[in-house]
């Protein structure tokens, strides 16, 4: 997560006065004087979080056209086995290539066998999902060495899984609350008073923008940069808070120095 410079936040404090306060009421059948008039202060604060992609999909196409239906199987059926092999040596979970569509946790495989003029047609699309983002290129790089032109591999495409997206909603909102409890406690040293506990904390405003969550489809361009696709995916968030204190009383200042 990369912490960003929040925008200007709304804050204000209100420190009212004992006189001006009702006194709270005595709970029935307890007897004695009330005890002394609550003060508050309101403060509202704000925080901005940003979260890089955690997860890429490459998508690999290969085919292969002969006049025999065993050949075109054989041709293809070799790439796909060494794809496999490359990947998993570089820590992708196992792939099986049996049937037209095969499928593991991180890696799918989809077939298309076909019949084109006189001549047998067969067809493999490969998508590999990675999370380390280096194990990615290696791959990638590897591949391009030395299947050539045999293979067309598709710019990564970065997005966010779920429990990304849900880590950084978290992680803004506690931050927002963190920074408007530091500046009720500036409010309160202003005035020589000390922090209380929270009597009210309300999330006031979400935003959302930028990034995107696990999708098939992208507009980015293909001239990107690798920096520049994960950048477009970076996924931002803010989250403004409003938050009332109880202040305890005068500030001990030898406390303070200590």
């Amino acid at each position: 997560m990369a912490l960003s410079a929040p925008p200007p936040a709304r804050v204000f404090a209100e420190l009212t006065p004992a006189r001006a306060l009702t006194p709270a009421p005595v709970p029935a059948g307890r007897g004695g004087p009330p005890g002394p008039p609550r003060r508050e202060v309101h403060v509202s604060g704000s925080a901005e979080l940003s979260a890089s992609p955690d997860r890429a999909r490459v998508s690999l196409r290969l085919s292969s056209r002969k006049d025999a239906a065993g050949a075109a199987r054989s041709s293809v059926a070799r790439r796909l086995e060494y794809i496999a092999q490359s990947a998993r040596q570089r820590g992708v979970p196992n792939l099986f290539l049996g049937g037209c569509c095969a499928m593991e946790e991180n890696m799918t495989v989809t077939e298309d066998f076909s019949r084109v003029e006189n001549t047998y047609q067969m067809e493999a699309e490969v998508c590999i999902i990675f999370s380390d983002f280096g194990k990615m290129q290696n791959v990638c790089n590897l591949l391009i060495e030395k299947l050539g032109t045999s293979v067309t591999i598709s710019p990564p495409h970065f997005y966010h899984t779920p429990e990304a997206v849900d880590t950084l909603r978290r992680q803004v909102c506690v931050a927002a609350v963190g920074n408007t409890r530091r500046k009720a406690q500036e409010v309160c040293r202003l005035f020589g008073q000390s922090l209380g506990k929270p009597l009210l904390i309300r999330e006031e405003e979400t935003k959302e923008w930028g990034g995107h969550v696990d999708s098939h489809l992208s507009n980015v361009p293909d001239s990107l940069t690798l920096q520049e696709r994960i950048q477009n995916a970076t996924a931002y968030a803010s989250c403004r808070v409003f938050a009332v204190f109880e202040i305890k009383g005068k500030e001990n200042r030898r406390n303070k120095f200590l």
